[in-house]
């Protein structure tokens, strides 16, 4: 089922990029396919990215409701539950769109990985109607047309460290694809000067205090923002750099989607912040009216 709902057609959809693109550089079929992608994901990420964003704003109000409860749990889920409802939010809407990344993720990966065994696997494992294409005919009677490179200068079948060296080519992608992911994780963290480590919290907690969890938990999001890049970084060296390659891309996307979601709710938050107050100045304008009309008539009554 996996291969069938999966592997294929994500494959597929890359050998359709890959047939129909000029000059057939399956390199750049990648990158299409990559942006491709993002742009089918646009309304997940967005959806994923104002829920991030609400609840970061939430976390004064969170922290207020942990001090209220007074280490009462049952209160403080019920107090929480209330304010998501409230505030229309639902705290796991993001892990939707990170299983879809995963499975995305892995089912390219094992596409990638035939190809690069056997180039055949190409065609072998492309849908019937795909097969009539002329470029996949052309492959079909000559397989060494096949060129896995990014525009000729980098060989996507190579890791950036295996037993034959560094090829510093994928390198420069597998460094590409965790810098990305570092800034990616950033623009989402909230800036708090007065925010501590993980380290002293911790510290703190060993001589008996008790810690709060919403500080806690924004610390563990802050030392994420360095381990995420680390782990992408060893999980990549070792693997075909067109997966390194589809990282990168997807990173960079990801990070231009951001910045288009963030700065649209800062132009909305500004739009409605002086929006009330011009309904602040109008309301204070309309109840002053009435107060000159009264003195006014009052002025006349003392003339007379």
């Amino acid at each position: 089922m996996f291969e069938l709902l999966i592997v294929k057609p994500i494959f597929n959809l890359l050998v359709f990029i890959y047939a129909l693109l000029p000059g057939h550089n399956f390199g750049l079929a990648l990158v299409i396919f990559t942006i491709t992608i993002r742009l089918l994901m646009w309304p997940l990420v967005k959806k994923q990215l104002h829920h991030t964003k609400a609840m970061r704003e939430l976390q004064p109000e969170i922290r207020r409701i942990k001090q209220a409860s007074k280490g009462n749990r049952q209160q403080e889920s019920l107090m929480l539950m209330a304010l998501y409802k409230e505030r229309e939010i639902k705290p796991f809407a993001s892990i939707g769109i990170i299983i879809v990344q995963i499975i995305i993720l892995i089912g390219l990966y094992h596409g990638l990985q035939r190809v690069i065994v056997s180039p055949e696997a190409l065609l072998v494992n492309s849908y019937e109607w795909m097969k009539n294409f002329s470029w996949l005919k052309q492959l079909g009677s000559d397989i060494n047309k096949f060129d896995m490179t990014l525009l000729g200068f980098v060989d996507l079948t190579r890791s950036a460290v295996s037993q034959n060296g560094i090829y510093l080519p994928a390198l420069a992608l597998v460094f590409g694809s965790a810098i990305t992911q570092y800034y990616q994780s950033k623009q989402l963290m909230p800036t708090d000067k007065e925010s501590r480590s993980l380290r002293k919290i911790l510290k703190e907690a060993s001589t008996g205090k008790q810690a709060d969890q919403a500080e806690v938990q924004a610390a563990t999001g802050r030392t994420m923002r360095y381990f995420i890049p680390v782990l992408i970084f060893i999980f990549t060296v070792g693997l075909a750099s067109a997966l390194a390659l589809y990282w990168f891309v997807s990173g960079l996307v990801a990070y231009i989607q951001q910045s288009r979601v963030l700065r649209q709710d800062e132009v909305e938050l500004e739009a409605s912040a002086s929006s009330s107050t011009q309904k602040q100045v109008i309301e204070g304008e309309v109840i002053d009216r009435p107060n000159k009309k009264k003195t006014s008539s009052k002025k006349k009554r003392r003339k007379r």
